[in-house]
C-alpha cells in the first residue's frame, strides 16, 4: 500500500485533457494526500525507526539542503518551501521503508504491479474514448485519458514494466503466461505512445541486464539469441515502418534539435547566474525556464539546486552503478543494472533526478536490489535439558519385608 500511494504521488498533475475534467487543484490534494498517507502507513509498521544504512537514501537526505538553502530565497515563491517538504517526506518514507530492503526481488514485484495498474488505467481511457486517449494535440500520440499522463511518462511507464517482468522470466521468477499478459499490452501501450527515450531506455537497459547473466544463466542465452534474431528481421523486413515510427513525422532540423530542448538549454545555461544561484541554485520549481519544460534532469538540478546538487545527483547514479558493477551476476544484481542504466539515458530528455519523481522510485528499487541480505542469528547449540536427579524408591515385595524381619 505505501508503493502504490508513492507511485500516484509521483503520477504529476499536468498532462492531457481527461474525459472527466478534474481540476488541478483536485489532482494536487489527492497526489500531496498520497505521499502523507503513505508516510503516516510506513510510520505505523516501522514505530520502532528502524532503518538500514544506505547510501541512496543519505544522499538524497543531502540533497535537501542546496534544496532547502535556495528555495529559502524565495526565488520560485513559495511552492518552492512546499516542494521541500514534500521532497523531505519522500525521503523519510523511503527511510521507513528501508527496513524491508534484503536484496530480493519484492519491491521488484510491487513496482511491476503498481504501474501496470496505470498503465491498464490508460488502457480502459483509450478504450472509452479513442479521441481523449490520442488527440491531435499531443500529434496522435497515446496520453491518459482518465488521470492526467502524457506520452513520456505512459512510454516510461510500459518500459519499466516490460524490462523487469521480461528480467523475471528469465530468472525463473515468474512463468510464461503471467509474463506475457503483462509485457504484450505494455508493449502496445509503448508503440502508441512513439517515445523514443523509452524505447531506447528498454533496449540499452535489457541489453546490459542480459548481458551480466550470458556467463551464469542458460535462459539468458537464448533469450538474447533470440532478441538478436527477431531485431535482425524487424531491421530488414519493417525498416521503412520503424523510421516512420521513430520519426513522429517530424522534420530533420526538429529532431536534431531534440524537438525544441536544445533551445531551451542554451538559453538556461546563458542566462546570467549569481555565486549563489550556481553553488545552490534557484529553489525547487516545476522543472522549467522561461515558461517552458527543461526535459533534461541534470540541466533542472543545476536551475534549481545548482552545482551542489549535480555533484549530490551524480554521487547518487555512480554509486548504485559501481555497488552493482561489484556484485556478482544475479537476477538482482541485473534488475538493478536495467533501472540505473534506463534512468541514465532517461535523465538526458527527461526531469526527475533532483525531485521526488518516479526515476527516484526507480532508483530506490535499484538500492533496495543492491542492499546486503540481513544475516540470520547463529542458531543456539542444542543441548540437552538438565533434569533434578530423582530418587527412585524400589518396590519391596510383602513377602521379602516379612522374610527379613523374621
Amino acid at each position: 500500500m505505501v508503493w502504490g500511494l508513492l507511485v500516484l504521488n509521483t503520477l504529476g498533475s499536468t498532462g492531457a485533457e481527461t474525459i472527466i475534467p478534474l481540476p488541478r487543484s483536485l489532482i494536487q490534494m489527492v497526489t500531496m494526500g498520497a505521499l502523507v498517507a503513505a508516510f503516516a502507513l510506513a510510520l505505523a509498521v516501522n514505530l520502532r525507526l528502524r532503518i538500514r544504512a544506505s547510501a541512496f537514501v543519505f544522499l538524497l537526505t543531502l540533497l535537501l539542503v542546496p534544496s532547502v538553502i535556495s528555495s529559502l530565497q524565495l526565488e520560485s515563491g513559495f511552492g518552492a518551501l512546499f516542494r521541500c517538504a514534500r521532497l523531505a517526506l519522500f525521503v523519510g518514507t523511503l527511510w521507513l521503508l528501508s527496513r524491508w530492503w534484503d536484496g530480493g526481488t519484492t519491491f521488484v514485484r510491487h513496482h511491476i504491479r503498481m504501474y501496470f495498474l496505470v498503465l491498464a488505467s490508460v488502457a480502459a481511457g483509450a478504450v472509452v474514448s479513442p479521441g481523449a486517449a490520442m488527440p491531435d494535440v499531443y500529434g496522435g500520440r497515446l496520453v491518459g485519458a482518465l488521470w492526467p499522463l502524457t506520452p513520456p511518462q505512459i512510454g516510461q511507464y510500459a518500459a519499466v514494466v516490460i524490462g523487469l517482468t521480461v528480467l523475471l522470466l528469465i530468472g525463473g521468477r515468474t512463468d510464461r503466461r503471467s509474463a506475457a499478459v503483462v509485457v504484450v499490452p505494455s508493449f502496445v501501450l509503448l508503440l502508441l505512445t512513439h517515445t523514443r527515450t523509452a524505447t531506447l531506455g528498454l533496449f540499452v537497459g535489457l541489453a546490459l541486464a542480459i548481458g551480466s547473466l550470458v556467463l551464469t544463466s542458460a535462459a539468458a542465452r537464448r533469450f538474447f539469441v533470440w532478441a538478436v534474431a527477431c531485431a535482425a528481421v524487424a531491421a530488414l523486413g519493417f525498416a521503412s515502418a520503424l523510421q516512420t515510427w521513430f520519426l513522429r513525422g517530424q522534420s530533420q532540423e526538429n529532431i536534431t534539435s531534440l524537438t525544441g530542448r536544445a533551445k531551451v538549454w542554451d538559453a538556461l545555461l546563458a542566462a546570467p547566474r549569481t555565486t549563489s544561484e550556481r553553488l545552490f541554485g534557484t529553489g525547487l520549481g516545476d522543472k522549467s525556464f522561461g515558461g517552458l519544460p527543461i526535459d533534461n534532469s541534470w540541466l533542472a538540478v543545476y536551475h534549481e539546486q545548482g552545482l551542489t546538487g549535480i555533484v549530490l545527483v551524480a554521487a547518487i547514479v555512480v554509486v548504485l552503478g559501481g555497488v552493482a558493477l561489484l556484485r556478482p551476476p544475479s537476477l538482482s544484481r541485473a534488475c538493478a543494472l536495467f533501472l540505473i542504466s534506463y534512468c541514465a539515458i532517461a535523465s538526458y530528455t527527461e526531469a526527475g533526478l533532483g525531485d521526488a519523481s518516479p526515476y527516484l522510485l526507480h532508483l530506490a528499487v535499484a538500492a533496495s536490489l543492491l542492499a546486503t541480505p540481513v544475516a540470520a542469528p547463529p542458531l543456539a547449540p542444542l543441548t540437552p535439558p538438565s533434569t533434578p536427579e530423582v530418587r527412585r524408591h524400589h518396590h519391596v515385595p510383602r513377602w521379602a519385608r516379612r522374610a527379613e524381619m523374621t
